[in-house]
């Protein structure tokens, strides 16, 4: 099943924003959120949906709050 295109849009938009603005790499963070990085991947480019659990490990893995990765 193919997801819509704005599923995870604002979340994975500010995935992408502080990992950018911190130099690192997609892989670094999906490790370090114990996520495979394929699946995170998919999740940053909505084939797959980002769960309430993954918020949680992937903003522990950016070292920000999980309300920082809604913001709109």
């Amino acid at each position: 099943m193919r997801l819509s295109r704005n599923t995870n849009q604002p979340v994975a938009r500010n995935i992408k924003r502080i990992i950018d603005d911190n130099g690192l790499k997609q892989g670094f963070v999906a490790k370090k959120a114990n996520i495979p990085e394929k699946r995170f991947s998919d999740m940053l480019n909505s084939r797959q949906i980002i769960r309430p659990c993954d918020v949680v490990a992937i903003a522990a893995a950016l070292s920000v709050d999980t309300s920082t990765l809604f913001v709109i």
